[in-house]
């Protein structure tokens, strides 16, 4: 059930405390710019040019919604999405089943973005992929330390610092060798060139709408809003402060205001990086992977744009394995109730991507391939979702409007009928 929160009207809110209020979004929505994205985009971008484009526009569109929402069942309930179905979901076999798939979409992404900090180590300073790995996960420990002995906003002070970095590293090309504008215009028709364009747009979808960006939005968002949940930290004092007198009905619009920017932010950053490959890599082989990619661009923009370039997909794998490994930890917790020392657990989830790292796959087709497996876990956490927020059981007066409700069920047909089509392409061989 909704928690209670005093009401008060929004013009009475100080600056400083509105600012406050934004955060959650901006950290969760660093998993539309983990290195996954990157691989994606450019890979889309390198193969079809500017014909992808309408795929970006509208997965950034929709993610706006689904963001909003799970954010709203956070702040609204005081809980998470894997709590609350955590205790909705009553068999245990059904319970483990959930978490057994939500667990490995999980564990895709913190794939995704151990091989895309590992690369940008190589790519740097020549550091083994490997052990890049490695060091990707060590950083994540140690972001993942902060927040839980500093509080989430020293967390988020820093992971909106290395968002700062990602767009600066990801849009510098896009200056020294701008797109077509009418080809971008011409990219936002939608429209198909045989199944590998449709396996890249469940890639772009995968990457852009993330399952465990849902699960941890709700986390996150509870974590900030729930006094109960607010840790012992030393501006625990002056958080509650802040959030004593703030209605619920505030907390959603400085949420509405978060997610904008979080996902203007986001999908402006992974628009730039389709039209930097579309614009400058297209055509020239190799260029549909991360290293070729690198070489193109040192040779074809120079090195300080090539630079910029991994300098973004390094601060991109360390700050979404960081909010990845956060989503883990509350998918094991809200579902099966358990908590596993957050070292131990950090270990654990290091060991596929460093393996792939250690036998030799190709690391842009490992990245491509764990976008296409997010995208098929986007139903099990977009279905429920939208079932909990339209729920006056659940939400109570905040339940949504039916417009909401309507357009994301039209979203989770539109995300779960690409799927199937992606799926009968493959198996058909066309």
């Amino acid at each position: 059930m909704p928690k209670n929160s005093p009401s008060v009207d929004s013009q009475s809110l100080r600056a400083p405390r509105v600012a406050w209020l934004l955060g959650p979004a901006l950290v969760a929505g660093v998993a539309y710019l983990d290195p996954g994205n990157v691989a994606s985009n450019m890979t889309a971008g390198a193969r079809y040019g500017y014909l992808l484009v309408w795929v970006v526009v509208l997965g950034n569109v929709m993610a706006w919604l689904i963001q909003y929402l799970s954010a709203k069942l956070g702040i609204v309930t005081g809980q998470s999405l894997p709590q609350i179905l955590g205790e909705r979901i009553s068999r245990p076999w059904a319970r483990r089943a959930y978490w057994l798939q939500a667990e490995l979409v999980a564990m895709a992404t913190d794939i995704a973005e151990v091989i895309g900090g590992a690369v940008a180590l190589y790519l740097l300073f020549g550091i083994p992929l490997v052990w890049g790995g490695a060091i990707t996960g060590a950083v994540s420990i140690a972001l993942l330390l902060l927040q839980s002995h500093r509080g989430p906003r020293i967390f988020e002070f820093v992971v909106i610092g290395l968002i700062a970095i990602i767009a600066l590293g990801f849009t510098f090309g896009v200056f020294i060798g701008p797109p077509d504008p009418g080809a971008i215009a011409a990219g936002l028709l939608p429209r198909f060139e045989g199944t590998d364009s449709v396996l890249l747009a469940a890639s772009i979808l995968g990457a852009t709408i993330m399952p465990h960006a849902i699960y941890a939005h709700s986390a996150l968002a509870r974590d900030r809003f729930a006094p109960s949940s607010i840790p012992p930290w030393r501006g625990a004092l002056r958080d509650l402060e802040t959030l004593r007198g703030v209605s619920t009905k505030v907390l959603l619009q400085a949420t509405r205001w978060d997610v904008s920017v979080a996902m203007l932010i986001a999908g402006a950053v992974n628009l730039c990086i389709l039209l930097l490959a579309a614009a400058n890599l297209a055509g020239i082989p190799g260029t549909d992977t991360l290293n070729g990619a690198y070489a193109a661009l040192e040779s074809g923009l120079g090195p300080v744009a090539a630079t910029m370039f991994a300098v973004g997909l390094l601060a991109s794998g360390l700050a979404s394995t960081s909010v990845g490994a956060y989503a883990g930890a509350e998918i094991m917790h809200g579902l099966l109730r358990v908590r596993v020392p957050l070292l131990v657990r950090r270990l654990i989830t290091l060991i596929p991507a460093l393996i792939i790292l250690g036998i030799g796959v190709d690391p842009t087709l490992a990245l491509v391939l764990s976008q296409v497996i997010l995208s098929f876990g986007i139903p099990f956490a977009l279905v429920p979702l939208v079932r909990l927020t339209a729920n006056p059981e659940v939400l109570g007066s905040f339940r949504n409007r039916w417009f909401t409700t309507a357009s994301g069920i039209l979203a989770s047909i539109l995300l779960i009928s690409l799927n199937a089509v992606l799926l009968w392409l493959l198996l058909s061989g066309a």
